[in-house]
């Protein structure tokens, strides 16, 4: 990272700079959402495109999870365990970093319970999300730690496995030293951050992928 401004990455990571299409990702993500695998084919049908070109767009985002049997099990949003659990309409799901946790909410158009851990020392940190915004944070102290690498193509092992939570700023300082070009900013400041990506995403989205719940289903 070169820059300590939060707002650079987040910019970066609402283009396609990451190779992630939001006219399959979102789609992809409420399916996700389900608990469900998702079928290569069942996503060509939702977004209305040949199998090919899904294929394809899959395959321009190396992080992609599938299961034994070839389906869609995880892209940011996953169903496979992660340090941060991610309960959204019933379904207990997790995702591939602290600050997905809050993107999502607003992406899939509802409340959400988010546990993971102080990546120090353990210790829980538990948020809500609303449509208003974070309505709870314990503890209040918490943080999440934010880099912007120079390439962004692997997201999940350039961007998501440095993006944590932690219990306060004291206990993200041994981190910080040890990662010179990070930041840790206030649950509080990263939700608006994570506002703004996700609006940003919905913007560049096709007309008909808004996030509201009833489009997904189960959020």
């Amino acid at each position: 990272m070169t820059d300590h401004d939060p707002h650079e990455v987040t910019e970066r990571l609402s283009t396609a700079e990451t190779g992630m299409q939001p006219w399959l990702w979102l789609p992809l993500l409420r399916l996700l959402a389900q608990g469900d695998p998702v079928d290569p084919q069942d996503l060509a049908a939702a977004v209305g495109r040949p199998a090919e070109e899904v294929r394809g767009a899959l395959e321009a985002v190396p992080d992609t999870e599938y299961d034994g049997s070839g389906r869609i099990i995880g892209l940011g949003l996953t169903q496979r365990a992660t340090p941060h659990r991610f309960e959204i309409g019933g379904e207990q799901l997790y995702t591939w970093c602290a600050l997905d946790t809050l993107i999502f909410p607003t992406l899939l158009g509802a409340a959400a319970r988010i546990e993971s851990a102080d990546h120090a020392t353990g210790a829980p940190v538990r948020l809500r999300v609303e449509a208003s915004g974070v309505t709870s944070v314990e503890p209040a102290t918490a943080v999440v730690s934010l880099v912007n690498p120079e390439d962004l193509s692997s997201i999940r092992s350039a961007f998501c496995h440095q993006v944590h939570f932690f219990a306060s700023t004291e206990t993200a300082a041994p981190w910080l030293e040890n990662h010179p070009g990070a930041t840790a900013i206030p649950v509080a400041q990263a939700y608006q951050l994570a506002t703004t990506m996700a609006e940003q995403m919905l913007a560049q989205a096709p007309t008909g992928t808004s996030g509201n719940g009833a489009n997904c289903g189960c959020c």
